[in-house]
């Protein structure tokens, strides 16, 4: 029986270790039409936190200091930004900054928003997604006609 059990518990692990493994660092597209208040909220607190109105693509970055994947995603994040016109990198410490990761629901670090003109989240990872990922996700939001990435 006991047997049993540890095979059981052994699959159990597998699979959510599989599934948290293609997860982690997936960037997913933020849903938008909410109501206008959540959208207002959220990007007064995206400029406490310093994020431009104006630039075409901001990526924002929680951590935490001791944190592996953090030290990973500010270096992709400080390369592609540093390749690509139009993208600002700023990394937020999630510890100093409780209430703005309460009010973003910042679950873990680290958390990547990337965030068009118009302080409009568009997408957003847990964990450290990869290069080509990033740049693939920022792309269209740096092609788009200048007009249309405003909110109206």
């Amino acid at each position: 029986m006991g047997l049993v059990v540890a095979v059981v518990v052994l699959a159990a692990a597998t699979v959510v270790g599989l599934l948290w493994q293609r997860r982690n660092g997936r960037l997913r597209t933020v849903q938008g039409g909410g109501p206008v208040p959540e959208q207002d909220a959220e990007a007064e607190v995206l400029a406490r936190l310093g994020v431009p109105a104006d630039a075409p693509v901001t990526l924002l970055q929680f951590s935490s200091a001791f944190c592996a994947p953090c030290r990973a995603t500010r270096r992709i994040c400080a390369e592609v930004s540093d390749q690509l016109d139009g993208v600002v990198h700023i990394e937020v410490d999630a510890e100093s900054h409780l209430d703005e990761v309460r009010a973003l629901d910042v679950l873990r670090t680290p958390t990547l928003f990337v965030i068009g003109a118009g302080r409009r989240t568009v997408q957003r990872a847990s964990g450290a997604p990869s290069k080509p990922q990033l740049i693939a996700a920022i792309a269209p939001l740096l092609t788009e006609p200048a007009g249309a990435a405003q909110i109206s």
